[in-house]
This record gives C-alpha cells, structure tokens and sequence, in this order.
C-alpha cells in the first residue's frame, strides 16, 4: 500500500484534490466497519481515516462521540480494530490513517504500539491531545516503522507556531478549519482561506482541511481555496449510523463529485 504523502503527492501532480473520510471503528459492527473500508475505497475515497473508539475523545464533538460511546458499549478494542485492518488493508488502495488519544499509546508503549500498527498495515497517525512539544520522540519512532504522525494547525495557532508544526507534520498538515471539536457546521469558517495560505509560507507539504466539512458545497468551497484534501469525519459517521452503508457510499460519491467538477 503506498504512503500517504506519496498518494497526495501523486494526486497533487495530477492537480486533483484528495477525499479523506473518516469513520469509527466499530459502530455499529466491526463487520460493517469492515464492509464501510472496502465501500469508501471503491467509492472514491483516497485515504481513509479510522478512529479508535476512546471512553474521553476531547478533541470530538457528540456525533463522533455517540459512535465511539456505541462502539465501547459493544466491546470493541484496539486489538480488534488491528485485526480488522490486517485483515482489510490488503484489498483497498486507499492509505489508512489511524486516529487514537494518546493514552492508548502510552498504555502499550510506543514502540510496540506502532510495530503492532505497523504490522497491520496502517500508514499513518493523528493524536489529536499530543502537545508539539512532546511529539519528537513519536514521529522519530514511527518513521522507523514507516508510518507517518500527521500534526494538527489549529486556527488559532500563530505563525511561529504554524512554522513549527509544518516542519515536523508528516503526511500532510492537517489544518482544523474550526475551534472546538468536531462536527457538523451550516457554513465554512471564512478564515481558513488565510490559515492555507499562511502555511504555505512555511511549507510545500499537502494540507489537509478537517473538523466542520460536512456537504459537497462546502468540500468545493474548501478544495477551491486550495486545499490538497478534504477531511469529513461527523457527516460520514452520521450517515453510517442513520443510514447504513448506501447512505455512507452516497455521500462519498457526491463529496468526491464535487471536488472533481471545477
């Protein structure tokens, strides 16, 4: 499976902006989780971006939060959410992208957390409560393994800051597009704009654009400011669970329509 900063890169030369769902390993099922990967991936997805379901996901708003809260009551683990991907990662072309509190890693232990995700066939990482200050020793270990940590720019975050952030994110720079958690907003935040083109200052990575994308409207209002991907979590999580696995493909068709129609 190729990595995630080659697959943005291939896109990014192609001048095509990349899809991004995410969805929460586990709910309803982790057989329809699995079914959900192998849908997403045939239904335009580019990397597919998986939560660990958490018992305290700050960074979360309640649509993800529900999904992760349904997932624990059903005894989903971070051992079975492995195993799923070990078993499906073989068959999708899309890059997996973890995404896990960091109490779970420092539980295991970070090398063998990241051989044993490595293993399974994961590709890259966001810890969304991992301070800048302390992700040194993260992505320096995770490179040894090939995966990639992907850091957070929040909107709020000054220029030093953005500078640093670019320089160590892997991947991609992941730019939340809102302050507070995720979910499902009514419009773009007008400023993202400015946040895309003060990273480019620092960096010539692949930005990706997260938190509050949620229709196709606003995924192309995103892709035309020129981000190099487009992160939905809340609408595909909701749809999923609203609508099962027609509503999840749905969606990604029309998201992936929309930021291929200039």
């Amino acid at each position: 499976m190729v990595s995630v900063s080659q697959r943005l890169a291939d896109l990014r030369a192609q001048k095509k902006c990349a899809l991004i769902p995410f969805i929460t390993a586990g709910d309803p099922d982790l057989h329809t989780t699995a079914e959900a990967l192998r849908l997403l991936d045939k239904s335009g997805a580019d990397i597919i971006e998986l939560g660990v379901p958490y018992s305290d996901p700050l960074a979360d708003g309640p649509v993800i939060q529900a999904a992760a809260t349904r997932a624990l009551q059903k005894g989903t683990t971070l051992d079975n959410v492995l195993d799923l991907v070990r078993e499906v990662s073989p068959q999708l072309s899309a890059p997996i992208v973890l995404f896990t509190y960091y109490n779970p890693i420092f539980s295991r232990g970070i090398e063998t957390f990241l051989s044993e995700i490595a293993s399974s066939g994961v590709k890259g990482l966001v810890v969304p409560d991992l301070p800048l200050e302390e992700a040194d020793n993260l992505i320096q270990k995770a490179a040894l393994e090939s995966i990639e940590v992907i850091l957070l720019v929040a909107p709020t975050s000054p220029a030093e800051r953005i500078e640093q952030i670019a320089q160590k994110s892997q991947g991609f720079i992941y730019l939340v597009s809102v302050t507070g958690v995720t979910g499902i907003r009514s419009q773009v935040a007008s400023g993202v704009q400015d946040i895309l083109e003060n990273i480019r200052r620092f960096s010539d990575k692949s930005i990706g654009v997260g938190f509050g994308i949620s229709t196709p409207e606003q995924a192309k209002v995103i892709k035309n400011w020129g981000s190099d991907a487009i992160i939905v979590g809340s609408a595909f999580v909701r749809s999923l669970s609203e609508g099962g696995l027609p509503a999840l493909e749905s969606l990604c068709l029309s998201l992936k329509q929309a930021i291929i129609v200039d």
